[in-house]
Order: structure tokens, then sequence, then C-alpha cells
């Protein structure tokens, strides 16, 4: 059984999408064992809690410093000893010790084709301005390990979406949304779940 602390920042869309895929059955062999936001009144937190799931938060001004919020953080992982860190939507910077520490066995979901419109300060709805503005007709998703750069670890899954006519950044975030991220996150846990994912040489292999 794959153990998953799944970490949030907001409404938590993409939780509920893993919530509801586990609850039947695409996402197999799976139980998450805790739910994780940096804000305390974040949805995402209600909606875990609604499941059942335990749900924390670890806010950044209830601590002293910096130092002290990654400390918290990385206590609120191990102390559930999960085999698998999801980020659905986390707009945290991970401290270098968490990463180091889960090598591998941290996965992120962002909302374009990597390596287009990802990097620093480019997440959430800013994505999608940056596509209407550059242009582009297909956009997408991308499950990715997370390294210790910014969306820069080994992909796992993609999805593309075509970008429309008339598209405001918010209406081409929820079809992303609802096309790409809500299907390859929760496929890319089960593949994880079912030991069919390997990473040799910084590139993904699926089996």
């Amino acid at each position: 059984m794959l153990r998953i602390a799944v970490m949030v920042s907001g409404g938590g869309t993409n939780l509920q999408a893993i919530i509801d895929a586990v609850s039947d059955g695409r996402i197999s062999n799976t139980e998450i064992v805790r739910v994780i936001s940096n804000k305390a009144e974040a949805k995402a937190l209600e909606r875990a809690k609604k499941a059942g799931i335990e749900a924390i938060s670890v806010v950044r001004k209830e601590c002293a410093d910096t130092e002290e919020f990654n400390s918290r953080l990385l206590a609120a992982i191990d102390e559930v000893s999960p085999d698998l860190v999801v980020l659905a939507g986390f707009l945290v910077v991970l401290p270098p010790e968490l990463v180091n520490r889960y090598q591998n066995r941290i996965i992120n979901i962002h909302p374009s084709l990597i390596p287009s419109f990802c990097g620093k300060g480019c997440y959430g709805l800013k994505v999608h301005e940056e596509v209407l503005k550059r242009g582009v007709k297909i956009t997408g998703a991308t499950v990715h390990f997370v390294d210790e750069g910014c969306d820069s670890g080994p992909i796992i899954l993609q999805k593309a979406v075509e970008v429309r006519d008339g598209d405001s950044a918010e209406l081409l975030q929820r079809r992303v949304m609802e096309e790409a991220e809500w299907k390859i996150l929760p496929h890319a846990i089960d593949l994880i779940a079912n030991g069919r994912v390997s990473v040799v040489d910084r590139k993904v292999e699926i089996r």
C-alpha cells in the first residue's frame, strides 16, 4: 500500500481529484495518510476532513523564521512516514533538506507543458496569463518529480489542452484542470503505487 501525503495551498481541486480516484479505484493500492497546507484557512483542509483524512496546517507567520517553518514542514511529513509526497497546488519552495530526504519520492503537478511556461514566478493563474499573452495554441499540464531546481525534475506524464479563441486566463485554467490536471495526477500516482515508474539517468521510465 502506497502511503501518500498531499500538500496544498488553496482550494484543493487536485486533492479532490485524488480523493475521488482513490475512492472509485482509478488509483489503486494507495492511502492518503495526511494533507498538509501552508494556509490554515485553505478549503483543501475541509475537503480532506470531509473525506476522513487527517489535515493539518503549517503556517509561515506562526513561525519565528523560515528555518523554523521549514523544520515544522519537514516534521509534518516525517511524522506520517509517507512513501510519496504529492504537491497538489502547493505554492511554497521546498527546503533542500526535504527534497534530498525524499529524492524521487515527491511529485508535482504544473499547469503547462514543461519546459514551456514554468520556473520561478510562473505558477497558478500567472501561467495561463502568460500562455494567452504569448498566443500559443496548445498548452496543458505536467506531472514531474521534484528536484532541487524549479519545475526541473524528471517528467512523468504530460497532457495537451487546446487554447481557444476568446479564452480568459480563468477559462483556460479551468479547462486545463478538467482535461489534464485531474486526469494525469491520479494516473501518475496509480502508476507509482503499482511499481511501474522508475527514474534512470534523470529520465522517467514507465513499464
